[in-house]
């Protein structure tokens, strides 16, 4: 059933030479993929917002990150997380690569 390899990312700040620096922290899961349904695009859709993928990860590995990495690796596609619906065991991530301006 988790047949996709995703990475869940967090931003880090550390302090260099009395300078903040953020840098993403990714951990490896996996996850189920699934679709966007067509309700919540159209509603997401009229915040400015574009919804473009969906997936399904065990509670336990969610710990309200902002990213998600897909394919994994250096190579993969970063989006923002912008909906994490929680269902007890599972979370579902709603997830857009675009955010702000005109959709």
């Amino acid at each position: 059933m988790w047949d996709e390899v995703i990475e869940l990312g967090n931003y880090i700040e550390t302090i260099v030479h009395g300078e903040v620096i953020q840098t993403l922290e990714w951990t490896t899961i996996f996850a189920n993929k699934k679709s966007v349904r067509q309700s919540e695009f159209y509603e997401a859709r009229n915040l400015g917002l574009k919804p473009e993928l969906v997936f399904e990860v065990h509670s336990f590995e969610f710990n309200n990150n902002e990213k998600i990495r897909f394919p994994i690796g250096v190579n993969g596609k970063e989006y923002d997380i912008i909906r994490a619906y929680d269902k007890g065991e599972k979370t579902e991530l709603t997830v857009t690569s675009f955010t702000g301006g005109e959709v």
